[in-house]
């Protein structure tokens, strides 16, 4: 991210920050004013941890979880999130000594979310925690609500790093970061970008893979 402004936000946790990069960006549908960047979470597995560990102390005593649907490839934090689900011991929890299923989605040409037969025992019938990079619009997380009720699931939660939001349409989402941690965090639709109305030209074009400047 050479040539942005970055900042490293640090937590009390090891191994548990937040790296962001200050610009002008786009997603698909918004442009914003923060990149996220959540590569080393998802790929650095003392990182994964550290995230999956912190979300683990939100879900108790009276939170099932049999499935962890791992969006925007957080595969290796989901499967470090069931561990501490089922292992640890500092967590008082319902799935404790229990198997959890980590399973990811397979998206068809029209964008819609596909679980194969072999994969369908795992959603059907359980009870299913989404587990997301960042929930800002939604759009993904609520494609996935759909897929796992369309599946015969039920949702008992969404986690993810950063969160704009506490609830998706009556689903609480749990969250390690939000916006009150990045001072003056903006998210618009691209007719509503203070940035575009001023004439800036975007810095990078972001999704939950990276940025690629522009």
């Amino acid at each position: 991210m050479s040539d942005l402004q970055t900042i490293k936000y640090e937590t009390k946790r090891k191994n548990l920050f937040l790296r962001v990069a200050l610009g002008h960006f786009a997603t698909s549908n918004r442009h914003t004013n923060y990149y996220i960047d959540v590569v080393s979470q998802k790929s650095r597995l003392s990182e994964a941890k550290a995230v999956a560990e912190e979300l683990a102390s939100y879900y108790y005593a009276d939170t099932k979880v049999d499935t962890v649907l791992c969006l925007d490839g957080t595969e290796v934090i989901g499967a470090c999130l069931a561990n501490f689900l089922t292992k640890s011991d500092n967590i008082v929890n319902f799935n404790r000594h229990k198997s959890i299923y980590v399973v990811s989605p397979e998206y068809t040409n029209s964008n819609q979310i596909l679980f194969r037969d072999n994969i369908v025992p795992m959603i059907k019938d359980k009870n299913v925690m989404i587990l997301a990079v960042s929930v800002s619009s939604g759009k993904t997380v609520l494609a996935a609500i759909d897929a796992v009720r369309y599946y015969g699931g039920n949702v008992t939660g969404i986690s993810s790093i950063f969160s704009t939001e506490k609830e998706c349409i009556g689903y609480p989402v749990h969250s390690i970061f939000d916006p009150k941690d990045l001072d003056g965090y903006g998210v618009w639709r691209p007719h509503e970008c203070p940035f575009c109305k001023q004439g800036e030209k975007l810095d990078a074009l972001i999704n939950s893979h990276g940025y690629s400047k522009l």
